[in-house]
C-alpha cells in the first residue's frame, strides 16, 4: 500500500538550538488535539465508511501525508532538545518532561497532556466526517500560524510554513471530496 522513502518528506534544519520551550510548544502539533497524529489517525480510519474510491483515496494519501508531518514535527522536536542541559530543560519548566521521559519523546501536548483518541472523530456520515476534516486542517493551520509567531529560528520557520501550507492544501482537497460525495449521494439518493 506504501512506498517508504527513508528521508523526510521536507527538510528540517534548527539554526538557533537548543531550545527546549520551542520543543516543548510544538509538541502541540505531536499529541495534540489539533496535530499530525490525530489528523493521521482520524483520515486513515474515516476511509473505510466513504463511498467512492476517489474520496476514500484522498483519505489515506492526506493520513499516510500525516504521518510524514509527525516525523517531521519529531524532528523538530529532537533537534531542539538533542544538546540541551537538564540546566536548560528546568529553565524552561520542562524538568518534569525531563524526569520522566530524559529525551524520549511521549504523544502529548504542549501542556503535557497525553494524546487521546478522544481526539479523532468519525461518524460513518462522509458529509459529517468531511466537514470535521475541513475543519481540522484549518484549525492545524492557525496552530501553524501562532507557532510561526513563537519563533525566530529561520530553519524551524521554514519547516513550520510547509506545514502551514500543506494543510491550506488538504483543507483544498476535502473540499473537493466532499463536492464528489455530496454528488455521488445525490445520483444514489442517499440525501
Amino acid at each position: 500500500m506504501w512506498i517508504y522513502e527513508k528521508k523526510l518528506q521536507y527538510p528540517v534544519k534548527v539554526t538557533c538550538g537548543p531550545n527546549p520551550k520551542l520543543a516543548q510548544y510544538l509538541l502541540t502539533q505531536y499529541g495534540g488535539p489539533d496535530g499530525e497524529l490525530s489528523a493521521a489517525l482520524r483520515y486513515l480510519n474515516q476511509r473505510y465508511t466513504i463511498p467512492t474510491n476517489e474520496a476514500k483515496g484522498l483519505l489515506t494519501d492526506i493520513g499516510t501525508e500525516e504521518l510524514a508531518h509527525v516525523e517531521i514535527i519529531t524532528t523538530l522536536i529532537y533537534q531542539l532538545t538533542k544538546d540541551a542541559t537538564v540546566e536548560d530543560m528546568k529553565a524552561v519548566d520542562m524538568g518534569s518532561f525531563y524526569a520522566i521521559r530524559d529525551g524520549a519523546l511521549f504523544y502529548s501536548d504542549s501542556n503535557g497532556v497525553p494524546w487521546t483518541a478522544t481526539y479523532i472523530q468519525a461518524h460513518a456520515d462522509p458529509i459529517t466526517d468531511l466537514h470535521e476534516d475541513m475543519a481540522a486542517e484549518q484549525k492545524a493551520r492557525a496552530v501553524y500560524e501562532h507557532l510561526l509567531d513563537l519563533t525566530d529560528d529561520p530553519g524551524v520557520k521554514d519547516a513550520l510554513r510547509f506545514l502551514r501550507e500543506r494543510e491550506v492544501v488538504h483543507y483544498q482537497r476535502f473540499g473537493e471530496a466532499l463536492r464528489i460525495v455530496q454528488e455521488y449521494m445525490q445520483t444514489k439518493k442517499i440525501f
